[in-house]
């Protein structure tokens, strides 16, 4: 994950803050229980660039001896594979 969790903590607890005080949306729990729901979802969502790396690690493990043998590049086909990755499953990263 690229941000740090105090990070994300803070944004998600302003965001929350921002859309009870803007009236963008009806909100009858307390206030930081929005926090903790917009924390989960947007950590949820960094995430799975951080499991589709581990996923393409995998997928290239059992290839890395086959990439040194013909000189590719270890991370231009990590990007390549990853990439192919992104557009099957229409992930947003």
């Amino acid at each position: 994950m690229r941000l740090t969790q105090k990070l994300v903590d803070r944004i998600s607890h302003r965001i929350a803050n921002e859309l009870l005080k803007s009236d963008l949306i009806i909100w009858e729990e307390p206030p930081e229980k929005l926090s903790v729901v917009i924390n989960s979802i947007m950590t949820k969502d960094l995430m799975v660039e951080d499991q589709l790396n581990e996923e393409v690690k995998t997928l290239l493990e059992a290839k890395t001896q086959e990439y040194e043998r013909s000189m590719m590049d270890y991370g231009r086909v990590f990007q390549m594979v990853k990439s192919k990755l992104v557009r099957e499953r229409g992930l947003i990263l």
